[in-house]
């Protein structure tokens, strides 16, 4: 099995094929890692760099474990300890390391289309692991992992995006995904946090009212407040916020059926998120967080352009 795109620089760019490709290969992954032995020595003399520009917990240990449990060798970087506080480019960043003999690079950077740029001047296979407001591939395919294994496949199921959907690389990598797939896709949020084309260019439905959106959906995908990209006052404030789109206990307990809840991380309970929600029994966040390590295995192991029966 391989993927019919060298890189991963975003969602847009893959089949259904692929998709369907991934997710099938991270459930042979997850099995794998349910093991007493959880490692497989699928990308052995394989060298991966993790070029990280931006901060980042879970999608960065995801990787690193992911990349550790297939037996590549691993390379961190960080931009703040490195020569890029020296005036060192992008560009000349990624060829001293390349020059090092690394197989491939998993990216993160605050510039949305640094992966796209590399991509066209360097060798080595390409993971965004997230371009400033652009996408963020891999959290939008463990995201539909973690809906298959709940629901048993995405075609028809209605997903809910609310929050900041405007800065927010999640909302457009699920939105492009969710609509290969087969499922319909709502966004909910203030009118000052939802662009005003995403309706019609990504066949959305638009829905202002929270109650309306949660009775609507299957799936409650909860995006945090992006303070750190909004240049301007979009809002009144995190408690107006709270009270007009938080997701508490009191709006799930008046809705006529039981929907699931996730959330990217990181939170920020009290705001977007109610910690009886995040923490409830219709909350999967922790297995979102689980199923990232086998979806990123997946990725990285058909990018690699290896044969899946070395997953079993």
């Amino acid at each position: 099995m391989q993927l019919s795109t060298k890189h991963l620089l975003g969602i847009k760019d893959l089949t259904p094929h692929d998709i369907s490709t991934i997710l099938t290969t991270a459930s042979q992954f997850k099995e794998v890692l349910q093991r007493s032995v959880k490692k497989v020595p699928s990308l052995r003399d394989v060298t991966i760099v993790n070029l990280f520009y931006e901060n980042s917990t879970r999608t960065r240990i995801s990787f690193e474990l992911a990349e550790k449990r297939l037996s590549a060798d691993t390379i961190n970087f960080t931009a703040s300890a490195s020569s890029v506080s020296k005036g060192e480019t992008l560009l000349d960043t990624v060829n001293n390391i390349l020059s090092m003999k690394v197989d491939m690079v998993v990216m993160r950077h605050s510039a949305s289309g640094a992966p796209h740029f590399l991509a066209k001047h360097i060798p080595a296979a390409i993971v965004n692991a997230g371009d400033g407001i652009n996408e963020h591939p891999t959290q939008a395919l463990l995201d539909a992992f973690s809906i298959q294994e709940r629901l048993g496949s995405l075609a028809g199921k209605k997903v809910l995006l609310v929050g900041d959907i405007m800065h927010s690389r999640v909302a457009m990598s699920n939105m492009y995904l969710l609509n290969k797939m087969g499922a319909e896709v709502m966004v909910a949020g203030p009118p000052t946090l939802i662009p005003k084309y995403v309706g019609e260019a990504l066949n959305a439905k638009v829905e202002y009212n929270l109650k309306k959106a949660l009775e609507w959906c299957d799936v409650a995908n909860v995006l945090r407040i992006q303070l750190e990209r909004q240049n301007q006052v979009l809002f009144s404030s995190l408690r107006e916020y709270n009270l007009a789109y938080g997701v508490s206990r009191r709006i799930l307990d008046g809705l006529k059926k039981e929907i699931i809840i996730m959330h990217p991380g990181p939170i920020n309970r009290g705001v977007e998120i109610d910690s009886d929600v995040a923490d409830s029994n219709q909350s999967i966040i922790l297995q979102q967080v689980e199923n990232g390590v086998a979806v990123r295995m997946a990725v990285l192991y058909l990018l690699a352009g290896k044969s899946g029966s070395e997953a079993n």
